[in-house]
């Protein structure tokens, strides 16, 4: 399967309604449940240009947003909203699901040329790419998908949404007090890295190493950089294919580790290198322990995650 590029031609460009929106006026609210719309916690219902703006084009501009063009009278569109639904909350937030029912809202549907439902398209800064127009098998959507949040952050777009509550797209309370965003000391390494510039990225993270050891920002950035450029062009199937086939090779294992990382499966990745060491000796073993200690590095040791993974390890080694 293909990702789709997001700027090539046919994508359809969304930038003329990218324009300021009226405060608290959105038509999107989180799913309900009723007439065949899905529920969940990374679901927009989106019933109107405004909620286009707000809440496909501008938040496409940080994080995937999947775009569901569905109708009640269409089964396999509905199918479709409920698979992916599952999915959003599978992946913690990596991707958003907005509806837009065209049985209902026709008017968007004619406004931006989309055929007759179901179809689904990627929203990355301001335009749709068509992703596709039937139901699939759950691990396929899977697949798909993580395809995608690997294309995204090649392009930049890295974000994870939070989970939406009561009022949906609207700003949650008390946001203004938040805490402003402690900006990067590494910089040039930061644009490299969300430029997609991965060989850049990866020297300048083990240049500030070299004049700072151990500095977390810096031992974050280089292992997401590494992870990032590990997983680049990857055939998922092939690599999951691959394991499956070698369940000791270290190589394929930690491939397919950081497959599941990418797509959101943290425990997965983290415990298929912790089965990986307690099968393997010598260099092998040696090579799984570090390896899982770097995907350590990008989860992040304050997640709980982490903690338990490392008492794992602990008694895998000891």
């Amino acid at each position: 399967m293909t990702v789709p590029q997001f700027s090539r031609p046919g994508a359809v460009d969304l930038s003329a309604l990218r324009r300021p929106a009226a405060p608290n006026k959105s038509g999107a609210h989180p799913g309900g449940a009723g007439n065949g719309q899905v529920s969940g916690a990374y679901v927009i219902e989106v019933a109107d240009e405004q909620s286009l703006r707000t809440d496909v084009v501008d938040r496409s501009l940080s994080v995937v947003v999947l775009v569901s063009f569905w109708s009640a009278e269409v089964p396999a569109s509905v199918e479709i909203n409920a698979t992916l639904a599952r999915l959003a909350d599978t992946f913690g937030g990596r991707f958003l699901l907005a509806t837009v029912d065209v049985g209902r809202h026709p008017e968007l549907g004619q406004a931006l040329g989309i055929p007759a439902p179901p179809l689904v398209v990627a929203a990355l800064r301001g335009q749709l790419a068509p992703l596709l127009q039937e139901s699939l098998p759950e691990a396929e959507m899977q697949v798909m998908i993580e395809q995608v949040l690997q294309a995204a952050v090649a392009n930049g777009i890295a974000g994870r949404a939070d989970p939406l509550g009561p009022g949906g797209g609207e700003t949650p309370a008390g946001s203004d007090d938040l805490p402003d965003e402690v900006p990067s000391r590494f910089p040039a390494a930061e644009e490299a890295l969300m430029s997609g510039d991965l060989d850049t990225a990866i020297t300048a993270y083990e240049e500030a190493l070299a004049s700072a050891p151990g500095d977390p920002e810096a031992e974050l950035g280089l292992a997401q950089a590494k992870l990032l450029k590990r997983t680049s062009g990857l055939d998922p199937v092939a690599v999951r294919e691959a394991a499956a086939q070698s369940p000791g090779d270290v190589a394929a294992q930690a491939l397919a580790a950081d497959l599941d990382l990418m797509g959101g499966h943290v425990e997965d990745a983290l415990g298929r290198l912790i089965d990986l060491v307690r099968r393997t000796s010598g260099d092998d073993r040696d090579a799984a322990r570090r390896h899982l200690v770097e995907l350590f590095a990008v989860v992040g040791d304050t997640d709980p995650r982490v903690a338990k993974a490392r008492q794992q390890l602990a008694s895998a080694l000891f």
